[in-house]
Order: C-alpha cells, then sequence, then structure tokens
C-alpha cells in the first residue's frame, strides 16, 4: 500500500490496537500496515489545532516541542527498525540522529532536552516530509515481509514497540500543547475532544473500564480481602512493555479502595480547609516545593473575581466541574490530599488488584492517571528488553513514583491493566490525579 493512501485510509479507520507480537497471534502485515498508518495518522490529528509557531515552542525544560514529538517518533522507527534491518536504507538527514534521540546514550549525543525549544531548523514542513520518507520506507518493509513468516517473526515486535512507543508520545504531545496553551495570556484552547475517540472493536486483549460519570449515590469504599495475588503482565499477553514483565505473587492485607478518582469538588474543599497550608500533611520535599514554587492550587485552576473556581483544559478557561476528576496533580499534591481526607494513596498492587476483581470500581481508564504510593522499582525476574531498546524503561528506576490507570489523553486501548506509568514526584503538568486507599480491619 502507498505510504500517502494508507495514511488516508487509516484517518477514518478504528484503531487497530495492542497488536499481539508472539508468533502464535501475530497480526497479517497487511493489518500491521493499516494500523501502523492509523497510529501514524493519528499524531498529525492530535497536532492539527496547533499553529506552526506553537509546534516549534517548548514552555518548560521538562515537556517537547509538537514537532520535536512528531520527529522523534519518525528517528525511533528509522533508527531502530529500518537502519539495522533493512540493508541499503538510506537516512533522511544525518544530522536527525543528533536533533531527535532522546535519552539513548548507545545511539550517540543529543540535543539537550531542556534545549529542545531552540530547534527552529528543520521546519515543521521538514519535519512532515520525514515522517513521510519514513513512513513509506516503513510501509515498503512491512509489504515486502509478507510472505516470509521467520523474519516477520523477528520484526512485528520491533515494529509494535514503535507504534506503542507512539502512542506514548500522543499522550505527551496533548499534554505539553496544553502546559503550552496555559502559559500563555491568551489562554488559547486547545480544542481536540479527546472524549469523543471512538472504542476499538478490534482488541484483542481486555482493555480498561469506560469512564463512568460520577453520582453520589455510588459514591463510596470497595472492599478487597487481600491475599496473594499475580500483579503484571502474563507471559502470554498481546504486549507488555518490560518494566511490566515478571509477573509475580503480591501479599496483600486487607484493605478498601474508592470507588471513584477525587473530584475537583473533593479537591476544592482540602484547598479552602488550608490543605496549602499545613505542613503536618505534606511529605518534607513537597513542602518545601510547595514553598519554593508558591503551590495554592492545581496549576490550572484560576480564582475568579466570584471567588469561583474556573479551571483551563482542553476546551480553554472554564467554570470547575465539581465532578470532573482533579488533575495536574504532583505525587506530594496526592499525598497531602489523602493524609488530610484520612486514608493514604493505594500501592500500584493494590490498584492493580482492585481493578482486576472489583467490578464496582470506575475511572479506571480515560479519567486521569492515578498516583500510587509505590516506588517506580523493577518487578522480579524483570528482564530489559534486547539490544538498543534496552535504555527504554529500566535506566529510570530511581526516584520515580508509579501512576496506574489512563487519562483523557491516552490513546483508547493502548494503557492495560498492568501498565506502569511513572513520573518523577514533582511532576504536575501530567493528566495526574488520585484514588484514596485505606487499610481495611
Amino acid at each position: 500500500m502507498h505510504a500517502d493512501k494508507a495514511l488516508a485510509f487509516a484517518a477514518h479507520a478504528s484503531p487497530l490496537t495492542l497488536i499481539p507480537a508472539r508468533k502464535s497471534a501475530q497480526p497479517s502485515p497487511q493489518r500491521m500496515a493499516q494500523r501502523y498508518a492509523q497510529v501514524r495518522a493519528h499524531t498529525l490529528a492530535l497536532a492539527e489545532p496547533l499553529s506552526p509557531e506553537d509546534q516549534c515552542i517548548q514552555s518548560m525544560p521538562d515537556a517537547s516541542p509538537s514537532k520535536w514529538h512528531q520527529a522523534h517518533t519518525s528517528w525511533f522507527f528509522e533508527s531502530l527498525v529500518l537502519q539495522p534491518h533493512v540493508p541499503g536504507y538510506r537516512v533522511h538527514d544525518s544530522r536527525y540522529a543528533y536533533l531527535f534521540n532522546s535519552y539513548y546514550e548507545s545511539l550517540g549525543a543529543r540535543q539537550p532536552r531542556p534545549l529542545r525549544g531552540l530547534l527552529s531548523r528543520p521546519a515543521l514542513s521538514e519535519v512532515r516530509r520525514y515522517r513521510r520518507h519514513v513512513d513509506q520506507a516503513m510501509l515498503n518493509l512491512i509489504s515486502q515481509l509478507d510472505g516470509d513468516e521467520a523474519r516477520w517473526a523477528q520484526l512485528a515486535p520491533w515494529i509494535e514497540l514503535g507504534l506503542q512507543h507512539e502512542q506514548q508520545h500522543q499522550e505527551l504531545l496533548v499534554t505539553d500543547a496544553l502546559h503550552l496553551l496555559a502559559s500563555s495570556p491568551l489562554l488559547p484552547a486547545y480544542g481536540l475532544d479527546l472524549s469523543a475517540e471512538p472504542a476499538n472493536p478490534d482488541a484483542q486483549v481486555p482493555v480498561l473500564h469506560a469512564v463512568v460519570p460520577r453520582h453520589s449515590a455510588d459514591s463510596g469504599w470497595l472492599k478487597h480481602p487481600g491475599g496473594v495475588i499475580e500483579i503484571g503482565a502474563p507471559e502470554d499477553a498481546p504486549f507488555a512493555f518490560d518494566n511490566e514483565r515478571g509477573r509475580h505473587p503480591v501479599l496483600l492485607r486487607p484493605f478498601s479502595i474508592a470507588r471513584h478518582v477525587v473530584s475537583c469538588g473533593e479537591y476544592a474543599q482540602f484547598i479552602e480547609d488550608g490543605g496549602y497550608d499545613k505542613p503536618l500533611l505534606w511529605l518534607s520535599e513537597g513542602w518545601s516545593l510547595r514553598q519554593a514554587q508558591q503551590w495554592h492550587a492545581p496549576p490550572y485552576w484560576r480564582r475568579h473575581a466570584s471567588g469561583h473556581w474556573q479551571v483551563f483544559g482542553l476546551q480553554g478557561l472554564q467554570a470547575m466541574d465539581v465532578d470532573a476528576p482533579v488533575s495536574q496533580l504532583s505525587y506530594f499534591e496526592a499525598a497531602a490530599y489523602a493524609a488530610w481526607a484520612g486514608a493514604r494513596l493505594p500501592t500500584e498492587f493494590e490498584w492493580e488488584a482492585a481493578a482486576l476483581s472489583l467490578p464496582e470500581m470506575q475511572q479506571i481508564d480515560g479519567a486521569v492517571w492515578q498516583w500510587t504510593g509505590s516506588a517506580y522499582l523493577p518487578y522480579p525476574g524483570f528482564k530489559p528488553l534486547e539490544g538498543q531498546a534496552s535504555e527504554y524503561n529500566g535506566k529510570f528506576m530511581v526516584g520515580q513514583m508509579v501512576l496506574r490507570g489512563g487519562s483523557l489523553a491516552t490513546p483508547r486501548g493502548h494503557s492495560l491493566l498492568s501498565y506502569r506509568n511513572f513520573f518523577a514526584p514533582s511532576a504536575r503538568w501530567q493528566f495526574s490525579g488520585l484514588r484514596l486507599a485505606r487499610d481495611s480491619h
């Protein structure tokens, strides 16, 4: 299939997410080509509301310009699939290896992350040409592998990894764009309604529960008996990142977990009660940050002259929806709220066990990522991916906290119950919120 035609077709196709990587259930090259084209087209659709100027700006060191995300995901396919596995492949521009490498030490030097916003060249139009060059080569490769079962079995998992990687950057593109727009005095709306993204009818594994609106009649706690629970991705899972592997038993004490994530209205009560001014609720590092950076509310909240809260989101500055999940919280804010509420954050193991066995648990996916009380550490038997992809996750297993679930910006079907998101506890520009837990007696 010609690259441009494939991408045009995919813009109207349903997502074909989570294609199995194991040999016994591998997709056909034709279906992989459709999936590849759909994922790549979705990245461009997410960038469409942004102007060329928007797509070049880096609003803070932890964010990246939209243009960089689009180029980096192309570099990933070029560097980890095309160059190692396509004899005679010619790179689009040899300078891009420096510009668009993220953190792969084995692949050479790179533009420092805080300075990605200085890359006014290449222009956005050239980045799009780069994407078309990579797309044509990838679709040609997939087509050539049709009928070569041995080579297809070797390369299909790498192509799938590249697609999962691009879906991660799709969420980052939205997250970083929202921070950029929130930093503008004009507070322009991003405008896309991500909740309207269709569900995936072709998903081959159970995806997370759909978002269910909060209702006071459904509020409360859910009890879990605890016991020995198997945690992590099964060995025959269609796809899992390396940090989800090493499935292992965990002994859990009986616990209770909140039916819903914490809402904006509930978090506003924490603010009005002086939660940001009570050091006994805060971890020491969090309290120091709160003081140094003058935190008084989530970063996108604004107090209207009337005294009511407004929240800046994808649709611009809106009156606060008291039932909407509170978002853009750091781990420190989440932990302080939990202490104020007389509860705690669930461990990542409690969260996974509850999500698997408590059908009454709502807002598991499609709302906000949920901070857990677990440090990001390797599972027993953790093995990094082979080759250059060994740097994908394991090197970050220090100083980070785990989040579970999925947000409104997470591509549908991308996040499974074993998915382990992770960020530094100070991060507060992500779609991150919290769910409460407590010990059962």
